[in-house]
């Protein structure tokens, strides 16, 4: 791989952006973080994920050097345009839970990439930020509304601004806000919880959440019943039962 960097050890894979030097979105970036992801889907070794960024920078966004004064070929506007969609729903669509280890700046497309994953953690360096309305660009305005709310997503798109760290943690944005050097030990122990738990539970739940969202209260709880009534006929799910009233650890199988 050219631009990222995969890992898989105690059933955690870690997909680390490496494209030096801000880990800038172009079209080869979003092809291989889609395959990756879906890569992962499909990996019975990994059962959750953690995303983090090489270097001070998660992902800076578009590759603005090589797209300024860049003329498009007739289609490929739309192209470009449908590889960035995918390569956010590869991350939200994927089988397993997905951990943002937020090292650094995540900016527009950035911004796009860190919201897409399941749980978000970052470093007291780390920031969120929509800069598009400097270069010229719309941004990722749609994927920040999940988590930033009203006020706050207008002012980032209108003016630029990058939140901080602290106050991501302070609104409740992120999970936890950390010195960098303990940002992934947090993170890998954030996966590891997470590892342990069945691999069909940790699947559903996630499917069930990113399903959920968008529907009424009505609608969502019934979906979310129709899922546990599934997951109770599995034989982790049995087992799941089975250790808890013997007070034990579970062993489950992913059946």
């Amino acid at each position: 791989m050219q631009y990222l960097k995969l890992s898989v050890e105690n059933f955690v894979a870690v997909v680390t952006m490496d494209a030096p030097p801000v880990n800038a979105v172009s079209a080869g970036f979003m092809e291989e973080m889609v395959a990756v992801f879906d890569k992962i889907s499909d990996l019975d070794d990994a059962r959750v994920v953690v995303l983090t960024g090489a270097g001070k920078i998660f992902c800076a966004g578009a590759d603005i050097k090589n797209r300024a004064g860049k003329v498009f070929e007739p289609g490929e506007r739309w192209a470009h345009s449908r590889r960035a969609r995918e390569l956010g729903y590869s991350i939200m669509e994927c089988k397993k839970p997905v951990i943002a280890a937020i090292n650094g700046p995540a900016l527009g497309a950035g911004l796009g990439i860190a919201v897409c994953c399941d749980i978000l953690l970052c470093s007291e360096n780390a920031s969120l930020g929509l800069p598009e309305v400097d270069v010229g660009l719309m941004g990722g305005g749609r994927h920040a509304m999940r988590v930033c709310g009203h006020s706050l997503t207008r002012r980032m798109m209108l003016t630029g601004d990058r939140i901080a760290g602290p106050e991501l943690y302070r609104r409740g944005i992120v999970e936890a806000c950390v010195p960098l050097e303990e940002l992934m030990p947090a993170a890998m122990a954030m996966a590891a919880r997470i590892a342990s738990k069945s691999p069909i539970a940790s699947r559903t739940a996630k499917h069930c959440a990113a399903t959920i969202e968008n529907m009424t209260l009505r609608d969502g709880y019934r979906f979310e019943q129709n899922m546990t009534a599934e997951l109770g006929q599995t034989e982790d799910s049995r087992e799941a039962m089975r250790a808890f009233v013997e007070k034990r650890v579970p062993v489950f199988v992913g059946r």
